[in-house]
């Protein structure tokens, strides 16, 4: 089940985390919480912060282990903080509402080689989760998965549901049969357990009521910067009718995860 959002406003800008694509940066927030936040202003901008949302309370749902998403307002005084002018200008793009996700003290980087790992069942339900929103960034050398208080933690979504750079009313549908082929590179695969059963549990779980909540989640403000669709209520409507589309490739996606682990 999805709740919707809590909205935070920075209070801190603390640092840059210079190796995120989007140029994220660590803040402090007036709840007195610490969080990274991908602004809307860097790299490919609202697409991203779509991508992060719609994937990180998919997988909540899924019972997978997703940091808090929240808003995050930000004023475009903060960017003042910065005197790295190539980090400066995305925090002054990024005045408004930006994306969020709550910082882990003392998590550390999943190492594919020396673990902690998941339990087979988990690793399983992250690699089809994975293939359902395509998301191509988790691989060995980019593995985007922390480990914190002895669970896996899925971060760094930004780059799902790639179909969504370009798209317009008239293929709303493009990419949602796709294979995702790209899952022989996954970083859990070798180490996943029943495809099948979680692919039932995928299909169980993401039912249409909770695509559509997840959906519901993403700001107007992000959805009318793409000029391609003549308004926010179409747009958002065709993140539904693909993310529903989706569903019906589940069978599909098993079938080349299972194929892909030989």
């Amino acid at each position: 089940m999805t709740s919707p959002l809590r909205t935070v406003r920075v209070t801190r800008y603390l640092q840059p985390l210079k190796q995120g694509g989007s140029v994220p940066a660590l803040v402090e927030a007036d709840d007195d919480g610490t969080y990274v936040v991908k602004l809307r202003g860097a790299g490919q901008g609202e697409k991203v912060l779509i991508a992060e949302l719609v994937a990180g309370e998919l997988a909540r749902a899924l019972g997978l282990a997703v940091p808090e998403l929240v808003f995050v307002d930000l004023d475009r005084a903060v960017a003042d903080a910065e005197p790295d002018p190539e980090l400066c200008l995305p925090l002054e793009r990024s005045a408004g509402l930006n994306l969020g996700l709550d910082f882990l003290p003392g998590s550390i980087t999943y190492d594919p080689l020396v673990g902690p790992h998941p339990d087979a069942e988990t690793a399983a339900r992250i690699v089809l989760f994975d293939a359902f929103v395509a998301n191509v960034d988790r691989t060995a050398r980019n593995a985007n998965l922390l480990t914190w208080q002895r669970r896996t933690w899925l971060i760094d979504q930004g780059a799902a549901l790639y179909f969504h750079h370009g798209w317009g009313p008239e293929d709303v549908r493009a990419g949602s049969a796709d294979p995702f082929e790209e899952v022989r590179d996954h970083v859990l695969l070798a180490r996943a357990g029943d495809v099948s059963a979680a692919g039932d549990h995928l299909a169980r779980t993401l039912e249409v009521g909770t695509l559509d909540r997840v959906v519901d989640l993403i700001p107007e403000a992000w959805l009318a910067v793409d000029r391609a669709f003549p308004d926010v209520a179409s747009h958002r409507d065709a993140y539904r009718t693909w993310l529903r589309a989706r569903r019906e490739a589940i069978g599909l996606l098993v079938e080349t995860t299972e194929r892909a682990r030989g």
